[in-house]
């Protein structure tokens, strides 16, 4: 019989390691919450069909709610090594098929490690999430959904709106390939050790047409160039790639507009004609 969250973190003397990024989620009830308003967002009533993969599943508070959820199949990627003897009690109390992995999220292509159709869950360790995601983004069309949960200013980067102060590459880069909502904001002291910030989760769903490898490569540098200096205007920021610039003017981009003032579908347009 599996003991509670606290017992089971208790048990195996799980302090959060701050250089892994930790803050571990121990209460049930928000845990479950997590998955219920994912699956109703994405009018489902379980995780059947899918195979889920969750991220950094520490003392495993999510991954009791997933195995609840009956997904086909769970698959965990985890660094920590105290962590995976937490995950084999889990995996001997369930008959669903369940591949615990021992490493490093960051080296795994997932397209390639877990069966179609896919989901990703996962409270993100924080020191990492922006670089897991920028890949997950890339191949967005792998997933059927991703729900995942940030530090509030990161979501709100992802989720911001033209001429705003949070709006930037990662804005687009979100933006373009997949529907995003926000389904909870969570305080410090949902969290063992309570991290000094706010957190939210955020479901992904990829559109219906995701921009190819080739023209995301190309938004990716413009961004970079547009937001890299995104107080001036294109005609200064874009200078160095002239054939950008002589895009913009072709297509109607004001050069003297500042790069919060694109929004990403004149990014994709943009890339798509240079």
């Amino acid at each position: 019989m599996l003991l509670s969250l606290r017992k089971t973190v208790e048990k195996h003397g799980l302090l959060a390691a701050k250089a892994l990024g930790q803050n571990f989620l121990l209460d049930r009830n928000i845990t479950d919450k997590i998955v219920r308003l994912s699956l109703s967002r994405q009018s489902i009533g379980s995780f059947a069909g899918c195979h889920v993969c969750e991220i950094g599943p520490g003392p495993g508070g999510l991954t009791r709610a997933v195995l609840e959820a009956a997904p086909d199949s769970l698959t965990v990627i985890e660094m920590d090594a105290r962590c995976i003897a937490i995950m084999e009690e889990l995996k001997a109390e369930t008959d669903i098929p369940f591949r615990i992995i021992n490493g490093d999220a960051l080296t795994f292509d997932l397209s390639e490690e877990i069966r179609a159709p896919r989901q990703l869950i996962s409270n993100l360790p924080y020191n990492v999430s922006v670089p897991l995601l920028t890949g997950w983004l890339h191949q967005a069309e792998s997933y059927r959904a991703m729900t995942l949960m940030f530090q509030k200013e990161v979501a709100e980067r992802i989720t911001a709106p033209t001429r705003c102060k949070d709006y930037g590459r990662l804005s687009v880069l979100a933006q373009l390939t997949c529907d995003v909502v926000k389904l909870l904001e969570l305080p410090p002291e949902c969290f063992t050790p309570a991290p000094k910030i706010r957190s939210t989760v955020l479901l992904f769903t990829p559109k219906p047409a995701i921009p190819s490898a080739e023209i995301l490569s190309k938004v990716e540098k413009l961004t970079a160039l547009a937001f890299g200096q995104r107080r001036k205007m294109l005609r200064q920021s874009l200078k160095s790639w002239p054939q950008a610039l002589e895009t913009c003017a072709a297509i109607g981009i004001s050069p003297t507009a500042r790069a919060e003032e694109l929004p990403p579908a004149a990014y994709l347009q943009l890339a798509e004609k240079i």
